[in-house]
């Protein structure tokens, strides 16, 4: 029972973020009119803090010191102010009348929301490793928690635009918010954090830097997951345009083709857990990795509705699987660097990794606007009216570039170093410890 209270925070982090991410440029954009040309200008500065703010967050939450530990005092302290900043986010004093003042308004609201959001979901996510020792305990609840951040995901861009429509975008601002805050306030009764780590002396910062970005086993791991964390975010970014201008179908259809991936994956995180904890986290990672290239393939040649939905239910086979294992191999990690530094620093790996795979969304942007842009795209065009170059460019954005990614992602994955006699040295070294 208490696995399943604190796995309830993704349900939570899922439900927040995508109802952020999803339409907060909408919101402030189309309905209340805020320039266009300023918001994207908020949103450079909100990325450049966005890649700070974690990695700054996990080294201090390593470094507390309190009674209580380093982690829990943050979910309790930041969790009401996140639910409230969410609430005001949706409640904006100005509107287009007044540009500047919602602008700003905007930008507070958006910097806050990721601060506290970054603090008190990457202090429960380093619980992770803490709290589950082993490789069974580490799949079952990772498991446990995707299937839980699943609904949320959905809930977070499908629900919204219903609410508003019936209640107004404030109201769904408070329904989200207290739902949200309240579950994440109740994670903390599944919570068991050993204090004896708040008590010892942390790395300096420079210290703590070196050791994170200087670890084989991490570095092998974070360009591997940015790699797939990139072909996720290149997917899902050209599938609207695949779905439109290939496929040829409509809006309704192209959510059915979206949601089709995560409700199939929902059903497989069961499977996959029990094959992590059979044959570990690299090996079945690499069959993942080989699976999700394989079915991306079928982006080159479909042509239908049905052949979507058939091939994007499909791609569930190779998602499920990272979905729980990206972050035991992060807690594999952390056991690593407690046997080199003496420390146990969850908070500064989360962090990182949260710095690197975000670049992901950088580089997808890139590549994504010089395939548009080569194969000869024009927005203004009907979708009949589209070149045959452009036809070939969005096959290739969902087939050939991912595949590259993945491929090279599974050879740089071949020289991670936890696995096998390796990695259960590390584990019986670390449980020793943690006896000790």
């Amino acid at each position: 029972m208490k696995d399943f209270v604190y796995s309830l925070g993704s349900f939570s982090s899922a439900l927040l973020s995508n109802t952020v991410s999803t339409f907060a440029i909408f919101y402030y954009v189309d309905v209340l009119k805020a320039p266009p040309h300023m918001i994207s200008i908020v949103m450079i500065l909100y990325g450049l803090w966005n890649a700070i703010n974690d990695p700054l967050f996990g080294y201090l939450s390593d470094i507390t010191k309190t009674r209580w530990g380093r982690r829990k005092p943050y979910i309790i302290w930041f969790s009401l102010p996140l639910a409230l900043v969410f609430t005001l986010f949706w409640a904006p004093p100005f509107d287009g009348t007044r540009p500047t003042a919602l602008v700003l308004y905007y930008l507070l609201m958006i910097f806050l929301f990721d601060s506290f959001y970054t603090i008190v979901i990457l202090n429960w996510t380093a619980l992770f490793p803490e709290m589950y020792p082993t490789l069974k305990e580490r799949a079952k609840v990772s498991a446990l928690r995707q299937a839980l951040g699943i609904p949320g995901l959905l809930l977070g861009i499908a629900l919204p635009p219903m609410l508003a429509a019936k209640l107004g975008w404030d109201k769904m601002g408070m329904i989200f918010a207290f739902v949200g805050g309240t579950i994440l306030y109740l994670t903390l009764l599944g919570i068991r954090e050993n204090p004896r780590y708040s008590q010892k002396q942390g790395l300096n910062v420079i210290e703590a830097v070196k050791f994170t970005f200087f670890n084989k086993s991490f570095l092998t791991y974070v360009i591997a997951s940015f790699l797939l964390q990139f072909t996720y975010t290149a997917l899902l970014a050209a599938l609207p345009f695949y779905a439109k201008y290939v496929l040829k179908i409509s809006e309704s259809q192209t959510s059915l083709l979206l949601a089709s991936i995560f409700v199939v994956t929902f059903f497989l995180i069961p499977l996959w857990q029990k094959i992590t904890a059979k044959i570990g986290a690299k090996r079945t990672m690499m069959i993942s990795m080989i699976l999700w290239a394989v079915l991306l393939s079928g982006f080159a040649f479909i042509r239908t509705f049905i052949q979507g939905i058939i091939l994007a239910s499909s791609l569930a086979l190779g998602l499920a699987g990272p979905l729980i294992i990206l972050d035991i191999m992060i807690a594999d990690i952390a056991d690593e660097d407690q046997l080199k530094t003496g420390q146990r620093r969850e908070g500064m790996y989360f962090g990182a990794n949260a710095l690197v795979i975000r670049l992901g969304i950088s580089l997808n942007s890139l590549v994504m606007g010089l395939v548009l842009s080569l194969s000869g795209y024009n927005a203004n065009l009907p979708i009949d009216a589209q070149p045959n170059s452009a036809i070939i460019g969005f096959r290739m954005l969902c087939s050939l570039v991912p595949i590259i990614a993945t491929a090279i992602a599974l050879l740089v994955l071949r020289y991670y170093p936890l696995d096998g006699e390796y990695l259960r040295q590390i584990k019986e070294k670390v449980q020793l410890v943690r006896s000790e």
